[in-house]
């Protein structure tokens, strides 16, 4: 204990500047798990959490049996799945790209033109995406250029989930390919010389050398990915959802919001969050156990 305290009297600024951070989540993420006791409950704003009346696992019996739940589920499922599919890879093809790049100032140019849409909101992004797709928009001009008549995109059940996929790609594979470069910093120049030496094209190089050395990185962020399988975000899907859309758009987040905060339902929603952190666990604690196997898991 003393060779602890000693240290820690040493190092004394390096505890003092991680404070803020553990403090953050304490107060922001570890307090507010107490919260989800009103899953529990029938909670009611005037009676408080204590006084509230226990209704035990009623308001998860409540959720299976309401009858757009399963929809809401399977919208949330497959918008999760085409996410995971085209989203993930993006950024490690982008940053595999941008390691080919040779001239510094190209580089630099790409890498910022493709990081700027991170750094925008989804309130201004949904804008430019409802003006693209519009009657009047590029995408309907183009179309015409072929004597093709214009669609309405975004009233479109066949193209909502297409088009929530590629403008999330598009917001954040950019800032997504940072890890991944950084990764790539990393590998011993070395191994390509000797591949060169040997004979190796540079699509040999990368299969041979390049991703087997991003693979540890690969599967770190898979598995914090996975964790938060079922959350989208709000703020994309909300933004881009209109009335006629709702049958394949309306996901867990936009449902939580209508029956959480419009029609103050605290508890059911509390509850279909408390789902939402089971599925992510078990999902995050099943891959993290097969990627043990090669010796990269999280824990």
């Amino acid at each position: 204990m003393a060779k602890y305290w000693q240290n820690a009297k040493k190092h004394w600024m390096l505890y003092l500047m991680i404070l803020p951070g553990i403090a953050y989540y304490i107060v922001f993420k570890y307090v507010p798990v107490a919260g989800s006791i009103i899953a529990f409950q029938k909670y009611q704003i005037m009676r408080g959490i204590w006084d509230s009346p226990w209704v035990g696992l009623d308001n998860f019996k409540f959720i299976f049996a309401y009858p757009d739940f399963y929809n809401v589920l399977r919208n949330t499922l497959l918008l999760a799945m085409y996410h995971l599919v085209f989203g993930f890879p993006a950024p490690i093809l982008l940053a595999l790209l941008f390691n080919e790049v040779r001239l510094a100032l190209a580089k630099k140019l790409f890498q910022s033109l493709f990081y700027l849409p991170h750094f925008l909101s989804w309130v201004v992004v949904g804008g430019i995406v409802f003006e693209l797709l519009s009657a009047q928009g590029i995408a309907n001009m183009i179309r015409g250029w072929f004597g093709l008549s214009p669609i309405l995109f975004m009233q479109e059940e066949s193209l909502f989930r297409s088009i929530v996929v590629i403008s999330g790609i598009w917001k954040e594979v950019g800032w997504g390919t940072i890890i991944y470069l950084a990764a790539l910093a990393g590998i011993n120049p070395h191994l390509y010389e000797a591949a060169v030496v040997d004979g190796a094209n540079k699509w040999k190089q990368t299969i041979y050398i390049t991703l087997p050395s991003l693979m540890p990185t690969i599967l770190v962020l898979f598995l914090l990915r996975i964790g938060n399988f079922l959350e989208l975000g709000f703020d994309q899907v909300f933004n881009l959802l209109t009335p006629m859309t709702y049958s394949v758009g309306d996901i867990i987040e936009t449902y939580v919001y209508r029956a959480g905060v419009l029609q103050a339902q605290y508890s059911v929603t509390t509850a279909i969050g408390l789902f939402q952190s089971v599925i992510g666990f078990l999902l995050l604690w099943i891959f993290n156990r097969l990627a043990r196997k090669s010796e990269q898991g999280l824990w």
